[in-house]
């Protein structure tokens, strides 16, 4: 780049400006450097069925979808997403016309948001979020307008008051998600009734992100905001099969809409990825097509896994938030005699061999995610008991 000056335009777009490089991509790398156990990203360390595995081989060999499948979606996937959508939730959905699949579930984020807002839009979404909620809606030219989730007892909870508040003359969108990440709160129907007839009195899009649908416990119940009176056709729902078959590397995501809302979305969808994962979205359809068991023993692993992590940190000294869904388990630092999470997470390899990821990066209000650091328990039992084992180091 010569005969560029000091005061030569910025490379990166100024959107993305404040979006460097991702906090999981420096965790990750200092559990490399230091050889310590990585529970900051969310990926499992095992993966799913065999048989669904098979089911991809078997496409690959089939020679199905190895040249690019179909704009929407192969057939079968798209058609496994509506028989899942209706068996689970009761909730009817054209294939040919209402399901797009798409390259994971942040994909799906990125169309839809690039689809429905325009610069200037208001998108009001639940903080802590998903780190690429923020890049998204920049990459939109929308505004994003956090709306805190803050700690009440045993979990972190919604305002309805300040969620209401938050909408304007000028809020084009609300973005949900539950079950939630970072927190693990499940919203409970009244807290999406009460979302529901705010949507419906302002006229509002809403997007909601149910990637962890099968991933609640302790009697939690998902209930997808379209199931409500008059948002059927207001809102884009996001699903994904990482999360559910622990094959997150194929990124194989899904949106189920309205037809007008699919179409707005597949445009945005169709100058990103244009498609992806062609035999994987065959095995995906198999997945989906598992027996309840499938899903219930999924549920329980899971559980099992969060209570062996859960017990292990509150031993350690931190204050737990036992999450109703998610793998996730956001903890308080402040009783271990800490205020900062990035640095107690900068810290943590070496103190204890463990790495973990600060919840202030999911803030737009970095105050109030400081005392606060995320774990994840997607991983091998034998994993969870060497990371409790070090982390009880902490406690002395």
């Amino acid at each position: 780049m010569t005969g560029m000056t000091s005061s030569a335009r910025p490379i990166l777009n100024r959107r993305l400006a404040e979006f460097g490089t991702t906090i999981f991509a420096e965790m990750s790398a200092l559990a490399l450097t230091t050889g310590s156990i990585n529970l900051g990203q969310g990926f499992p360390d095992t993966d799913g069925p065999e048989e669904i595995r098979e089911a991809a081989v078997r496409a690959l060999r089939d020679g199905r979808g190895n040249q690019y499948p179909p704009g929407p979606g192969v057939p079968e996937l798209r058609t496994a997403i509506a028989e899942h959508q209706r068996r689970r939730y009761d909730l009817s959905y054209d294939p040919d016309t209402e399901v797009l699949v798409t390259a994971g579930a942040t994909e799906a984020i990125a169309a839809a948001l690039l689809a429905l807002v325009e610069p200037g839009d208001e998108v009001v979404a639940l903080e802590p979020y998903y780190d690429s909620y923020a890049a998204c809606i920049a990459m939109a030219g929308g505004r994003r307008v956090p709306v805190t989730l803050r700690p009440n007892e045993s979990s972190f909870r919604l305002d309805l008051d300040e969620l209401r508040d938050a909408v304007t003359d000028r809020t084009r969108l609300l973005l949900i998600n539950t079950p939630h990440n970072p927190t693990g709160t499940v919203l409970t129907r009244a807290e999406l009734t009460a979302i529901a007839e705010l949507a419906v009195e302002r006229d509002l899009l809403v997007v909601t992100d149910e990637v962890y649908e099968h991933l609640v416990f302790d009697g939690a119940e998902h209930v997808p905001l379209a199931t409500f009176p008059g948002m059927r056709d207001r809102t884009v729902t996001i699903g994904s099969a990482g999360k559910t078959f622990s094959f997150t590397g194929w990124k194989v995501g899904w949106v189920t809409a309205a037809p007008e809302l699919v179409t707005a979305v597949r445009s945005a969808k169709q100058y990103l990825t244009y498609v992806a994962s062609g035999p994987f979205q065959h095995a995906v359809a198999e997945a989906l097509a598992l027996p309840d068991s499938y899903f219930s023993a999924f549920r329980e692993d899971m559980r099992a896994k969060r209570d062996l992590l859960a017990t292990g940190l509150a031993e350690a000294g931190f204050g737990v938030f036992r999450p109703a869904g998610t793998y996730f388990i956001t903890t308080d630092i402040r009783p271990l005699g800490h205020t900062d999470g990035f640095a107690f997470c900068r810290s943590l390899p070496e103190r204890a061999g463990v790495v973990a990821i600060p919840n202030a990066v999911f803030y737009d209000h970095r105050e109030e995610g400081a005392p606060f650091v995320r774990f994840a328990f997607c991983k091998q039992v034998s994993v969870l008991e060497e990371a409790v084992t070090r982390l009880k180091a902490l406690a002395g």
